[in-house]
């Protein structure tokens, strides 16, 4: 671990508005909060901008949460980010993601076309920064503009997180690790 969750003794008046308005008051501290946001409230500005823009993509974003989940899951597992894939496993369950498909993204490998073109995607972006004509065509026969923008800043958001946790050495929340 290169940087801490952020102990509770330390969580000062910047984290607290840096929190405030996402996050209710009863989960402004480390156990409520879990070891990822702990971690990034060691610099609660940044930490402010990014919650907003993920927390765009987790509830407000036009992408159904099922591909959403799908994504963020496929980038899990391409950037070996295990904090990422065990948070998102249980998140993709509830969006509707089977057992069945959770192990077909892991291996890349799902039936359903427009499935395959959102791991098409995800590991296009990954590998070369971009979405090719054939998965982009695939993807615009299912989404509108406002659904392609979103899925593909999902994608790099959850990249850009995965490198960072990563990078910081984020471990799994106890709870996390009592479920896998």
């Amino acid at each position: 671990m290169r940087l801490a969750p952020l102990p509770a003794d330390q969580w000062d008046d910047s984290v607290t508005n840096a929190l405030s308005g996402l996050m209710p008051p009863e989960r402004h501290n480390p156990e409520a909060t879990g070891n990822l946001v702990a971690t990034l409230v060691r610099h609660p500005q940044l930490t402010r901008a990014f919650l907003r823009f993920n927390f765009h993509l987790l509830y407000g974003s036009t992408v159904p949460a099922r591909i959403r989940e799908l994504a963020v899951l496929r980038v899990a597992r391409l950037t070996n980010c295990e904090y990422e894939w065990r948070h998102h496993v249980d998140m993709g369950r509830e969006a509707g993601l089977s057992d069945d498909e959770i192990a077909g993204i892991e291996r890349g490998e799902l039936s359903d076309d427009l499935d395959r073109a959102v791991l098409s995607a995800v590991d296009e972006l990954q590998h070369d920064s971009v979405v090719s004509d054939a998965t982009w065509s695939v993807l615009a026969a299912h989404f509108d503009e406002r659904q392609l923008m979103d899925l593909v800043f999902t994608i790099g958001c959850y990249g850009s997180l995965a490198m960072a946790i990563n990078t910081f050495g984020v471990e799994p929340d106890v709870n996390m690790e009592a479920e896998r």
